[in-house]
């Protein structure tokens, strides 16, 4: 069994996104421009808002945080969208969920240039990514093949099992191993038998926010594990959605919770906004 290692990954990515970006500026362009949009107050949304910060600021990026309180309005959020898809400054837009109930959320993803929506929620990115034609492609599921990548086992054939159906890692992700060249089959809430489906994969991405559901003794022996799932116990640890001591005996290559998926999503975040600043400028 080997660990995917997503830290030493990401942190490759960013080293060439740096790159890329020094290259970029001295092409006499501007920096790649990001802006995120906070709502309410959340811990946790806080500390992922200034991670994502602090990512820009490593590889020369500029960017712009927006906070705002809970009570604002959609029409408020639509305006700053607006003057954002306007201003040449900003070449990556980001609205961290989840939105207050009395925000539409899709509304205020659509209201999002699409050569802008660097998280690649917007219908038309999904519409592109499932047409095999992708252009900015959700930032989970691709830092997710670029895991599978440096494995470098080759995807053709291989049957995959994607537990969780959800618009930010399930379907899209579903997408993406299609697009490889994978039997995809995805599961969710409703699948009968899910155990069944898992033991015959050759690929597991378990992505359904449960600590410990998907037990190590169904992962068939040589399948690689990719666990989406951050959870925290009462005791403080992080686990993920996959039995990681059961499913290790098994497993060809796993993710570790923490430190696998995780650094992935802002890594693939980063390379995003990069290739909307080189569209925009093209």
């Amino acid at each position: 069994m080997t660990i995917i290692d997503g830290k030493q990954t990401a942190a490759d990515l960013r080293t060439a996104i740096k790159q890329q970006t020094d290259t970029r500026i001295a092409r006499g362009l501007s920096k790649p421009g990001l802006a995120v949009i906070l709502v309410g107050e959340n811990p946790a949304s806080e500390v992922y808002v200034r991670n994502k910060c602090n990512a820009c600021e490593e590889v020369g990026f500029y960017s712009l945080s927006k906070t705002f309180p809970y009570g604002v309005t959609e029409e408020e959020l639509l305006n700053l969208i607006n003057d954002l898809n306007n201003n040449s400054a900003i070449n990556g837009i980001l609205v961290q969920l989840p939105l207050p109930e009395h925000i539409n959320e899709e509304k205020i993803i659509e209201a999002i240039d699409p050569l802008k929506d660097v998280d690649g929620f917007h219908p038309y990115n999904i519409g592109r990514l499932a047409l095999r034609m992708p252009v900015l492609r959700s930032c989970t599921p691709k830092g997710i093949m670029t895991l599978l990548a440096s494995t470098g086992i080759s995807l053709e054939g291989k049957e995959a099992v994607v537990i969780g159906a959800s618009n930010i890692v399930g379907r899209p992700v579903s997408l993406e191993l299609l697009m490889a060249r994978c039997t995809v089959t995805t599961c969710h809430s409703r699948t009968i038998d899910l155990e069944a489906h898992v033991r015959r994969a050759d690929i597991i991405i378990a992505a359904v926010g449960i600590p410990g559901f998907v037990k190590g003794d169904w992962v068939k022996p040589g399948a690689v594990v990719i666990d989406v799932g951050i959870n925290r116990l009462d005791t403080g640890k992080l686990v993920g959605d996959v039995d990681f001591a059961g499913a290790a005996k098994n497993a060809s290559w796993i993710t570790p919770v923490p430190g696998g998926v995780g650094p992935m999503t802002i890594a693939s975040l980063l390379e995003n906004t990069l290739q909307a600043a080189e569209l925009q400028s093209s």
